[in-house]
């Protein structure tokens, strides 16, 4: 019997905790009106640019403890945009590049987050791409917080990270002399709207 009640102590204890813990995380919601997953590629002897722009998802962040905060986002792979018309149906088409008839989405799922101040840090996490998933690491930073004009409050972060295509099953810097490169550098630029909180259980 002291057994059990030492066992449902313990369990409320750690329960409480854990809630305390989030407690302390804002969640936002990504607003894909103004977050951008900016691109760039060798192209022959330069490199072509560009932006994917449908982006959801939601951030928990807990502004004293960054390594408590995490991330969710999907990326529309249809949203991709290199100014050009007949480069991006191209693009968006293809099988030899992102095949959005069968791969229209890339995920990001957060697995842990290193803080080295208040306002930046190192986050992992899982990124799944054309039917990969791999383990990425990159730097980020929190730009700031404040009150918009609608009555919100947002939040805004950068990152920077770069993957090889060939990693996530893409054939074309495989060619001889391919006129597209492997090395695809990205910078993330995200602004979150705060949710607010959600309704006590009754």
């Amino acid at each position: 019997m002291e057994k059990t009640v030492n066992t449902i102590v313990l369990g409320s204890v750690l329960l409480l905790v854990s809630s305390l813990a989030l407690a302390e995380a804002d969640a936002y919601r990504i607003d894909d009106s103004h977050s951008f997953a900016n691109w760039s590629i060798r192209h022959v002897a330069s490199k072509t640019s560009g932006t994917f722009s449908d982006i959801k998802g939601k951030i928990m962040i807990d502004a004293k403890n960054l390594a408590s905060s995490s991330v969710e986002a999907k990326i529309n792979m249809l949203s991709v945009n290199s100014s050009n018309v007949k480069r991006d149906k191209n693009i968006k088409e293809e099988a030899e590049y992102l095949d959005t008839t069968k791969f229209a989405e890339m995920t990001f799922v957060s697995k842990k987050i290193e803080a080295s101040s208040n306002t930046e840090g190192v986050m992992t996490g899982i990124l799944t791409m054309h039917g990969v998933a791999k383990e990425m690491t990159f730097p980020f930073k929190v730009l700031g917080f404040g009150s918009d004009p609608w009555g919100g409050y947002r939040a805004g972060f950068e990152a920077h990270t770069s993957l090889k295509a060939s990693d996530f099953g893409f054939a074309w810097p495989l060619k001889p002399d391919a006129p597209v490169g492997n090395d695809i550098e990205i910078t993330l630029l995200i602004e979150g709207v705060k949710l607010p909180p959600p309704s006590p259980i009754k």
